[in-house]
């Protein structure tokens, strides 16, 4: 385990609580402080962590590799990122793109064609984790003359989905 001064700041602030919560029940210093000291582990790593990952949308992020943006598309959110920060796909041409991402999901609709839009192909991010999150990801990939002009995301709202 690494040691960080948000850790740090989070251990005090647990046994902290841990220590007034305990004091309440018993005034004695000399049986709260060990007992606040043998608890705060047990109640950070079992209660308060766990809740922060809960409520916050953090997520890992990992470096692009495409063979896992292929076979395991439950780790494409992480990913995501350094695609955009790294430009990774602008300028590539189609097939260049179909070997590092695999064959598109889906295409965007076209209403003015009446079809599917053959320059704007579409991959599933999936869901953030997190609590409340209820959006499912997706990515847009935009090519002019063959060529990625941009990445965009979008969110697809998933009870509209269901409701059908």
């Amino acid at each position: 385990m690494i040691i960080t001064p948000i850790l740090v700041v989070f251990l005090v602030i647990v046994f902290t609580l841990t220590f007034l919560f305990i004091k309440t029940i018993d005034d004695r210093k000399w049986i709260a402080i060990p007992l606040s000291l043998i608890l705060t582990p047990f109640i950070y790593f079992y209660a308060f962590y766990p809740m922060i990952n809960i409520f916050s949308s953090y997520h890992h992020q990992k470096y692009f590799d495409s063979a896992v943006f292929i076979n395991k598309p439950s780790f494409r959110y992480e990913m995501y990122d350094n695609i955009q920060e790294t430009d990774t796909l602008l300028g590539k041409s189609k097939e260049i793109v179909n070997e590092l991402l695999g064959t598109y999901e889906w295409l965007t609709w076209d209403d003015v064609k009446d079809d599917y839009d053959q320059d704007k192909w579409n991959y599933g991010l999936g869901i953030h984790p997190g609590a409340f999150n209820d959006k499912s990801e997706a990515m847009e990939i935009i090519f002019k003359n063959d060529k990625v002009i941009k990445v965009n995301t979008f969110k697809l709202d998933l009870k509209s989905d269901a409701k059908k």
